[in-house]
């Protein structure tokens, strides 16, 4: 008896992310032309299930063209495969950024595993260590740390964050299902990929993701951004949590950092001011008066493009590995410095905010 069919049945993740790349902006084409592309115009084309590898998936291939997108920034939704070079190399640190970017995003869900990319660039994916976002010095660090903080603005939240939600739960159902063991009686049977779901890790005391990296040496009492301070200034607090109050043993949350150093950071001097003002007074006018500038009302250090004029380094050169990294950073006139550079504080809320800027921090 023939009857007619009123419904036609969606992968549930398939749905979840069809879903939210749809309220961020994206119509979403199944075609064989193209693995995957996007044409600058708001489609976002992905080959079919037949041509894709038997661990992969639609929702799992979304997420990382969503994390492309997020690494090149919001007008790349404006340009064709999110402005990327896909045929030399040019951009290969482009990808790393944006598998550190699917990498943390992932684990914060439990989704690390389950959501590992396809292709070539699995085998990086394969080496990153617990903490993907560890080397600030690698520009595809600063990239993807980046990419990382404009996932909580629009058009990608609260709708990326609602799909990995949607997605871990939907995983975590599921794989109580997976039975131990393999799921077809042959010999040559893969695993089902239900079993690489794992369990999110709990929230850190102080609201913060949980820590990436599971090394017993990763404590609050060892981050830089803890520091003394609140009634009776005798209280330890994180600069990351707005103040809230820690306890040198607690774990290490996701935003953990070791000591800073100003050699390999430079963002005070790149990104803290739009403009040091100095006071005529001030011993650095006389000592170089070729790096001031007159505004009539006021004046201030010279600055070259989006930096103090006096900063050098930071330049990205390429590892004997294949990756970048980039070069320490110096102060030409430290001796004669500003009052104001002088008064900076290392750790404070104003060296946090400059770290975030340049992608130093989280």
């Amino acid at each position: 008896m023939s009857r007619t069919v009123a419904h036609r049945y969606v992968d549930p993740l398939a749905q979840v992310w069809l879903g939210a790349a749809a309220r961020m902006g994206l119509t979403i084409v199944r075609s064989d032309d193209a693995y995957a592309s996007t044409d600058g115009r708001g489609t976002l084309v992905i080959a079919s299930d037949a041509s894709l590898d038997g661990d992969d998936s639609l929702a799992q291939m979304i997420f990382h063209e969503i994390c492309h997108w997020l690494v090149q920034g919001a007008e790349a939704y404006h340009q064709a495969d999110w402005g990327l070079d896909n045929v030399g190399d040019d951009d290969f640190w482009r990808e790393h950024a944006t598998l550190r970017t699917q990498a943390v995003l992932g684990a914060r869900h439990g989704l690390r595993r389950f959501f590992a990319p396809t292709t070539d660039f699995r085998a990086f994916w394969d080496r990153l260590g617990a903490d993907p976002v560890a080397d600030r010095a690698d520009p595809s660090v600063q990239a993807a740390i980046a990419a990382i903080q404009r996932a909580a603005t629009p058009p990608w939240a609260p709708h990326l964050g609602a799909a990995l939600d949607a997605t871990a739960q939907i995983a975590g159902a599921v794989a109580g299902f997976v039975p131990v063991g393999r799921l077809v009686r042959s010999p040559d049977a893969l695993p089902s990929l239900w079993t690489a779901v794992e369990a999110a890790a709990p929230r850190h005391p102080t609201g913060l993701p949980a820590g990436l990296d599971p090394d017993p040496a990763r404590t609050c009492g060892s981050c830089a951004w803890r520091y003394i301070g609140g009634p009776g200034r005798r209280a330890e607090r994180c600069r990351q949590a707005d103040g809230a109050r820690v306890d040198a043993a607690m774990p290490g949350c996701e935003r953990w950092e070791p000591a800073l150093d100003c050699q390999t950071c430079g963002a005070c001097c790149r990104e803290a001011y739009h403009a040091v003002e100095v006071s005529p007074r001030d011993p650095f006018v006389r000592a170089h008066p070729d790096r001031v500038v007159d505004r009539g009302a006021y004046l201030e250090v010279l600055r070259a493009g989006d930096r103090c004029a006096a900063l050098g380094g930071g330049e990205v050169v390429r590892t004997p590995e294949g990756g970048s990294t980039t070069t320490g950073y110096a102060c030409a006139v430290y001796d004669d410095r500003p009052r104001t550079c002088r008064d900076f504080t290392l750790g404070s809320a104003h060296c946090l905010t400059a770290r975030r800027r340049v992608g130093l921090s989280l």
